[in-house]
Parts: C-alpha cells; sequence; structure tokens
C-alpha cells in the first residue's frame, strides 16, 4: 500500500497460478502448507451435499455455497430450502449474526432486529445441509458434529475434490466442521468445478454459481462483479484472505493472505489472474484500490514483487 509515494504498509502471503493441464504455472509463499480455507470451501461442500442426494439447481445451489449478503431473495432462498425438507429456522444450528452485507446490516439494525440464524451469511449451506440429512433420513440435531454422516460424506468429498488427505478438522465461525487441506489442493480442487461437465455434481455446481453470482455473494460484492467480468469464471471468496478462481479450460488461481487482510485479496486475486492469461484490461477495476486522503486518491493498494512483474 502506498501514500503519497511511500510504501506505508505490506501483506504478505501465498499465491499459486495453475495451467490448464493443472501444472504451477507460478509460484508464492508456501503453497502445501496446511490451512483453513474459511468459505472458500462452499463450494466443494455443495459438491459433496449433492453427491449425498441433494437435488437442488440454479439459485438455491448457488445460495448452497454462498457467503450471502442476507439480501431479501437470499434470505427467502433459504427458507425455502427448509420448507421443501419441511424443516424452519428453528432447525438450523448455523450461529445468529446479523445480515454480512453492509446496507443488509444497517437497514436489519434500523429494523430493530438483532442476530439471527437465518441472517447469517451461511445459512443456505446449512439449509442444505438439513435438507440432505432428512432426504438420507440421518439425524437432524447434530448435524455439525465431524462424526455425523453428512459431514463424514463431505470430508470424503474435500479429499476427492482436493486430492489430498485432509491435515486437520476445526469449527468455522458458522458452526460447521471445517477442514485444512493446502492452497495448491483447494485451487486444483476449484479448478476441478470449473472443468466438470454440466451434467456431474461439480459441473451443477460450478453452473449455478455462475448463472448467479449475486446470489452465492451479494449485490455489488466483488466476487460476483469478477464473475461478471471475466466470462466463464468461477470464483469463491472466504475469511481471512482466501480467494480461489478457475477458468473453464482448468487456469485457475488460489490467494491466501497470510496476515487475513481483505483489502489485499483483490487486487493480488487481479495479478493472479492477468498471468493466466486474462486480460489486464478487464482486470483494471480489480487490480489497484484507491489510498484515500482528504477525500481524493492519493496512493493505491496493489500486488508487488514478483506477481506484479510482467
Amino acid at each position: 500500500m502506498v501514500r503519497g509515494g511511500i510504501v506505508e504498509g505490506v501483506h504478505h502471503g501465498s499465491v499459486v497460478v495453475l495451467a490448464a493441464d493443472g501444472s504451477v504455472e507460478f509460484r508464492a509463499g508456501d503453497i502445501e502448507a496446511a490451512f483453513y480455507p474459511r468459505s472458500a470451501l462452499k463450494p466443494l461442500q455443495a459438491v459433496a451435499l449433492r453427491r449425498a442426494g441433494l437435488e437442488l439447481d440454479g439459485e438455491l445451489l448457488a445460495l448452497t455455497a454462498a457467503s450471502h449478503s442476507g439480501e431479501a431473495r437470499q434470505l427467502s432462498g433459504a427458507r425455502h430450502i427448509l420448507r421443501l425438507a419441511g424443516l424452519a429456522e428453528d432447525d438450523l444450528h448455523n450461529t445468529p449474526d446479523l445480515p454480512y452485507g453492509a446496507e443488509q446490516r444497517e437497514e436489519w439494525l434500523r429494523r430493530g432486529l438483532g442476530p439471527t440464524r437465518l441472517a447469517q451469511n451461511c445459512s443456505g449451506k446449512h439449509a442444505a445441509m438439513l435438507m440432505t440429512a432428512r432426504l438420507r433420513d440421518w439425524p437432524l440435531p447434530d448435524y455439525l458434529d465431524p462424526g455425523h454422516p453428512l459431514q463424514r460424506a463431505v470430508a470424503e468429498s474435500v479429499a476427492d475434490l482436493t486430492g489430498q488427505e485432509l491435515a486437520g478438522v476445526s469449527v468455522d465461525g458458522c458452526g460447521a466442521p471445517l477442514f485444512a487441506v493446502s492452497l495448491h489442493g483447494l485451487t486444483r480442487a476449484v479448478a476441478r468445478l470449473a472443468t466438470a461437465a454440466p451434467d456431474t455434481h461439480e459441473g451443477r455446481v460450478a453452473q449455478a454459481m455462475r448463472e448467479h453470482p449475486e446470489m452465492a455473494s451479494g449485490t455489488g460484492r466483488d466476487v460476483a462483479r469478477l464473475m461478471r467480468a471475466v466470462p466463464g469464471l468461477l470464483a469463491k471468496d472466504g475469511f481471512e484472505g482466501v480467494q480461489v478462481a478457475a477458468l473453464p479450460d482448468g487456469r485457475a488461481v488460489g490467494v491466501k493472505i497470510a496476515d487475513g487482510a481483505d483489502r489485499a485479496r483483490m487486487p493480488v486475486t487481479a495479478a493472479a489472474l492477468a498471468r493466466c492469461g486474462v486480460d489486464p484490461a478487464v482486470l483494471a477495476g480489480f487490480a489497484a484500490t484507491p489510498v484515500i486522503g482528504g477525500g481524493a486518491a492519493v496512493g493505491s493498494l496493489r500486488a508487488a514483487g514478483a506477481l506484479a512483474a510482467s
């Protein structure tokens, strides 16, 4: 981050760029170190649910893989998934929270509302988990237990899609089990979704997210705008500075900002996608974030070092 010609701040991290054949075209940092992908794991979890019997498609499948903003249509979608399963909001066990989107949160608070399970950004995923458990006649009250058949199925799919053994298990912010993999493995998995045939579970998740990027994130969110800007791109972000993105031919990028700074996530992702061959002009609006002083731009936040080198 540069202000007035002086470097004011630096974020370090790891980046991997995969070629269409899956080989590593560029790397920075330790791309094999185990880490928790946070919400960037959701597309893989959605594939796991479809493999286990979930039959959602379109907007509702995109919502299953979403870190949603809490927009009205997203909350309505989560309710609809629960109704399809014969369940209600009280059956959700995710952590209550305010809507993730700034505008939605402010409106929520103006209405005098507090944290709810439905408003929390993972409610679509949790509703779909419950629906899957109901379809398989698995017990519902403990659907978040790592030993539950549902979560064992998710773990198996994550290991299969990443092509590696899980390095650890913890709990995500929403309360769901969270599996540790490498940045390389996670990026490889997203490339697998992006290149999958349309009639496969992987292909259906990719198609849903591509066709409904705002449902999988939120109106105006950078991930949705990026997917709209780059034809065929599949992208998902996660807390603690995680981003993955893959093109239909298998070229893919993975980003993990070491200090978890979200502000560094998109400029680094744009620089990595440029190394994949995406037109820099298309990425211009994502490659740099203005640094503001006195209401005017006095610098910028952008990728540096080897990643930025042409």
